[in-house]
Formats: C-alpha cells, sequence, structure tokens
C-alpha cells in the first residue's frame, strides 16, 4: 500500500488504513511519514482529552465510561491508550484494558495501546503520530491515557487541548494533588471512587491548593464520580465542553495548539540530534568513536561532544 492509497484509507476512516499507519508510523517508515504529510491538512479538529493520574485511580474505566457516553451523543472517539512496557516485548495490556477493548467493535470507535518504551512523561515517543492520524480519521473526540505513573505524567499537557487529573482517596499521599506540576496542568479534576471514605478530604486538598496554584484565569472544576457505576460522567463531559467553549473564547485553544506544535518540533530536533550519534539500539554511529573515546579519557566535555557532533553535521 503506497502513500497515497494509505492516506486516502485514512480520510476515508479505513480502520484497517488507521491501523496500519499508526503502526508504520512506530516504525518510522518513510512511506508513513509521507502518508502523515498528506493528511496534516485534515488535522486540527478533534477535541484531544488528555487523561491522567496515578496508578489505581480508575483512568481506564474512566475513559471507557466517557466512550460509552460519546458514542450515546453519536460522537466518533478516538483512544491511545498507553500502556508501561517492556522495549523488547512490548508489554501487556491490562484487564481494564480488556475491557475497554470490547468497544472496539463499534465502528464509531477506534482503540489503540501503545508501549511506552522507555518514554519519560507518561507517553510513547510516537503518541503525537496517532492523536493525528484518529484525527485526521474524521474522530471528533481522541482521548489519551497515559502510563499513570504519578509524577511523570504532566508531559500530557503538550498533546492535550483539555487535561484532565484522576484522583481517588485513600492512595496512602495527602499530598498527591500537588505533586510535579499537576496542579499546573489540570483543567479538570474528577475524584474517582468518590463513594469511599476519604473523598470529601481529596476534594478539600484540591480546593485550597488551586487557591494557591492556579492563575490562568480557568479555575479548575473538582468533579466527583464512580466511574464503574457511571455516575458523573455526563458532568465530567459537560465540563469538558465548558473548558474548549472557555478556551476559544479566551484564545487559549489557539494558543496552546500553537505551542504544542513548537513543542513537538524541539523534540523531535532532540531526536534527531540523538540520532546523529546514536543508532536505535543504543550503539555509536560509525566514525564517532575517537570523540567519545576521548569523552571517556576525560579530555574532553560532554558539552564538547555534543558540539564537535553538531559541527559535523
Amino acid at each position: 500500500m503506497d502513500a497515497d492509497v494509505l492516506a486516502q484509507g485514512v480520510a476515508q476512516g479505513d480502520r484497517r488504513a488507521v491501523a496500519r499507519l499508526i503502526t508504520l508510523l512506530e516504525a518510522e517508515d518513510p512511506k508513513a511519514e509521507a502518508a502523515a504529510q498528506r493528511l496534516h491538512p485534515r488535522t486540527g479538529r478533534a477535541h484531544v482529552v488528555g487523561v491522567t493520574g496515578a496508578p489505581g485511580t480508575g483512568k481506564s474505566t474512566l475513559v471507557d465510561r466517557l466512550i460509552e457516553a460519546l458514542r450515546r451523543e453519536g460522537r466518533k472517539v478516538g483512544v491511545v491508550a498507553i500502556d508501561p512496557s517492556s522495549p523488547f516485548t512490548g508489554g501487556a495490556i491490562l484487564g481494564d484494558r480488556i475491557r475497554m477493548q470490547s468497544r472496539s467493535t463499534d465502528p464509531g470507535v477506534f482503540i489503540r495501546s501503545m508501549g511506552s518504551r522507555g518514554a519519560l512523561g507518561g507517553l510513547s515517543a510516537h503518541t503525537a503520530d496517532a492523536v493525528r492520524v484518529l484525527d485526521a480519521s474524521g474522530c471528533d473526540v481522541v482521548l489519551v491515557e497515559t502510563v499513570g505513573v504519578g509524577q511523570a505524567e504532566v508531559d500530557i499537557v503538550r498533546l492535550a487541548d483539555t487535561v484532565l487529573v484522576v484522583l481517588v482517596p485513600n492512595l496512602g499521599d495527602d499530598v498527591q494533588s500537588v505533586k510535579a506540576g499537576i496542579m499546573e496542568i489540570a483543567d479538570l479534576f474528577v475524584v474517582n471512587k468518590s463513594d469511599l471514605a476519604g473523598s470529601d478530604k481529596v476534594a478539600a486538598e484540591v480546593e485550597a491548593s488551586l487557591q494557591l496554584a492556579h492563575g490562568s484565569g480557568w479555575t479548575p472544576p473538582i468533579l466527583r464520580t464512580v466511574a464503574e457505576r457511571g455516575e458523573g460522567v455526563l458532568a465530567v463531559l459537560e465540563a469538558v465542553a465548558a473548558h474548549r467553549a472557555w478556551a476559544e473564547g479566551s484564545g487559549q485553544w489557539l494558543e496552546r495548539r500553537r505551542r504544542r506544535l513548537h513543542d513537538e518540533v524541539r523534540l523531535l530536533l532532540q531526536r534527531e540530534a540523538a540520532g546523529w550519534a546514536f543508532r536505535r539500539d543504543g550503539s555509536l554511529q560509525p566514525g564517532l568513536e575517537p570523540l567519545f573515546k576521548e569523552l571517556e579519557e576525560g579530555k574532553k566535555s560532554p558539552r564538547q561532544v555534543a558540539q564537535a557532533i553538531l559541527a559535523k553535521r
């Protein structure tokens, strides 16, 4: 399947073409890059919603319920679910993910699990590629569920239009809500499993922290859900829509997307620069051994080696 045929299939919403293009983009296939470039003018229409939080908060269950509610509204939904996988085995789909996968038989839903493959920040290196493909295929909403490693989850703000931070009571950490910039990235807080004792305390802590930490003009609402029973899910969707309306009206929608594109170019440049020195397996590119020998012998600093590599390009 050549790039034109692949791009056409994605544009028509062909599920096999969508799956194939994402797979090829993960493999960094040149044909896939060409197809993605052809599809780029079709992107930017979907509302990208990030769902993040510590392990055990019920993110996958919440995403499953959000899919259900969005489909009742007739919306086409894409999901990118990042798993904490090994770069060698690709990892395993968790129990909640298996339950979510039952939605994939719905022609209006496309779910893709991606391994984090060691990438920091709770995302895969190709998450943005997958989101763009789903956007170009006609999805109205793309839900991105991060790995769930707690304090490294802030990269989602570079990808999502609206970020949901999911919290639960009794995780053994009374200040979980104020760690690692979580207060700064959240557009909505969702206290899940709110039928458990301690949910009032979590909500109160978040509210108190918001008074000190947030000054963007948008005050993130604190919503309560029992995702397993579907309780509170419609209120979450209403808050997501309200955030979009505020962001579009205030100019933050376009500003966030502008910053996101700039950040992505910066990250791609970093990856490209690293590729000049290292192969994908971590070994050195040919001809650089003398430079790194000088580094190891203390004759050159890491900065000097990096500058020397860049000068060779």
